[in-house]
């Protein structure tokens, strides 16, 4: 088995404090293979919100691998926004932008969709999708290919006001053509685990959007993260939420099998229903259904 902890949206300046203790204890304890951050390790970019972040990372006893969001690039400051975007995230998290790694049974791939100049809507550029699709080509065979993004590269109908990521139809496309299995987002700070059905191509890609580990900013939903788990063709998504007593446990489990059709539940009821969501997800104890 192979285990990936997904973690987003931390923004350390204006994040819960009761919180980062449980989280540290809950993914340590996890003994993940890698844990993947999604972005916004901060709120306003600034060099103790990293410094912040970084002693945050360096209590994670696995590897991380990290990819910047919107909030890792000052708003505030023009000139460093546009001539310096990522000085403090290089200085103090990692100079390379978009990092790999290769795990048993998994090739990750960092993907950078901040754009200085749209601060908030992000972009995927075709560069980065034919680097994308160059590694998922010579990654092993059985491995599943799984790329880590801030912004995600669907919106659920009604879930924000927020603008879809420019290029991320066509980026799709292209990346379910070329061999990727599952897409890591975050930005939204809402839970979402399903292939992207909306899309005639999007059944073979599995999104996994996590909310945020430990923000403020819960727009109605508890800090989370998700622990995925690959057994054979089959992976195993869990969503670990933060209780009123800022402990983290298991909540929600789906399990979900790779096939030449795309992703299927694995007790063979097909494709899992466009739209749904938290609700409909099976609890802890229930995963027949899962």
């Amino acid at each position: 088995m192979t285990r990936l902890i997904h973690l987003s949206d931390l923004h350390f300046g204006r994040d819960r404090p009761e919180l980062l203790v449980p989280l540290i204890n809950a993914v340590n304890a996890a003994k993940p293979d890698l844990v993947a951050i999604s972005g916004d390790l901060t709120q306003r970019a600034r060099e103790s919100q990293f410094s912040a972040a970084r002693a945050f990372i360096d209590r994670i006893e696995a590897p991380v691998l990290s990819v910047p969001g919107n909030h890792d690039i000052p708003i505030h400051r023009p000139f460093t926004r546009f001539f310096r975007p990522f000085h403090y995230y290089k200085r103090r998290i990692d100079r390379n932008l978009t990092p790999t790694a290769e795990l048993g049974g998994m090739t990750v791939i960092g993907l950078n969709t901040v754009d200085r100049y749209r601060w908030q809507r992000g972009r995927i550029r075709s560069r980065q999708v034919r680097r994308a699709c160059g590694i998922a080509g010579k990654a092993p065979a059985d491995n599943f290919v799984i790329l880590v993004a801030h912004h995600p590269f669907e919106h659920a109908p009604g879930s924000t006001d927020k603008r879809l990521m420019r290029g991320a139809d066509k980026a799709l496309k292209k990346l379910a053509k070329c061999g990727v299995d599952a897409i890591l987002s975050g930005h939204l700070h809402v839970w979402r685990t399903e292939p992207f059905l909306t899309r005639p191509f999007g059944a073979g890609i599995l999104q996994v959007h996590a909310g945020t580990g430990l923000s403020t900013r819960q727009r109605g939903e508890p800090n989370d993260f998700a622990c995925i788990d690959r057994e054979g063709d089959v992976l195993r998504v869990a969503r670990w939420i933060a209780d009123e007593d800022a402990v983290f446990h298991e909540s929600t489990i789906r399990h979900f099998g790779r096939t030449e059709a795309g992703w299927r539940t694995v007790d063979g009821q097909g494709p899992v229903p466009a739209g749904m969501g938290p609700a409909a997800e099976a609890p802890v104890g229930q995963q027949a259904n899962a």
